[in-house]
């Protein structure tokens, strides 16, 4: 009996799927519609049932990376709660924690060069994690004056941009940038001078 793959219930996701595993292994254009169709069993004509191309495929798979990210950091925000302070910096060690468990995900969200812009649905996912980290910001920075008190959407970019770096840096076996420090330590470190920086913890905490 032929093989008839392409008929099977959910062949989108299989395709994401093995799109996932080969961006895992060899980078966002490191392989081929052909090779996500081979890996996931089915012809490569049936890839064009589901995407449009090789950048299609990816921001889906970047999509469903924003929609775990982003449930991922609510999840972190809501734990810390009822702290200001608990919540932002579970939301910090939550993006590394991503980019630990979902490197197929993180490298189609943040190094495969796919706009959050592409489509309406990838924009709302990527906005509502940010959102996430803006609320835990706003939180925390109800704790400072005023008139030192830097907007939360800068607060909450600092600390994106930090925990970014660390994935990037050292988290992710970069060539050259080694650290004798675990990521989790740099990560939990920086948090911490910036925060002290703010006022918002204690210099001997």
């Amino acid at each position: 009996m032929p093989k008839r793959g392409y008929h099977h219930g959910n062949l989108r996701q299989a395709l994401v799927e093995a799109a996932l595993t080969l961006i895992e292994a060899k980078g966002p254009t490191g392989f081929t519609l052909s090779e996500a169709a081979k890996q996931a069993g089915v012809t490569p004509a049936a890839v064009y049932r589901h995407f449009e191309g090789r950048e299609d495929l990816i921001a889906e798979a970047a999509l469903q990376g924003y929609e775990i990210f982003a449930d991922l950091m609510k999840f972190a925000y809501d734990k810390g709660q009822p702290s200001a302070l608990a919540s932002f910096e579970a939301t910090g060690r939550a993006y590394l924690a991503f980019a630990r468990k979902y490197p197929g995900h993180y490298i189609a969200m943040f190094e495969s060069g796919v706009s959050v812009n592409r489509t309406p649905e990838l924009a709302a996912q990527a906005a509502r994690a940010r959102e996430v980290m803006e609320r835990a910001a706003a939180d925390l920075s109800e704790h400072i004056p005023p008139e030192k008190r830097p907007p939360a959407s800068m607060f909450s970019a600092h600390i994106w941009a930090m925990s970014h770096g660390v994935v990037e840096l050292f988290a992710r076996n970069s060539p050259g940038s080694q650290s004798p420090f675990p990521p989790e330590d740099l990560l939990e470190t920086g948090i911490g001078v910036y925060l002290r920086g703010l006022g918002l913890i204690k210099p001997d905490s």
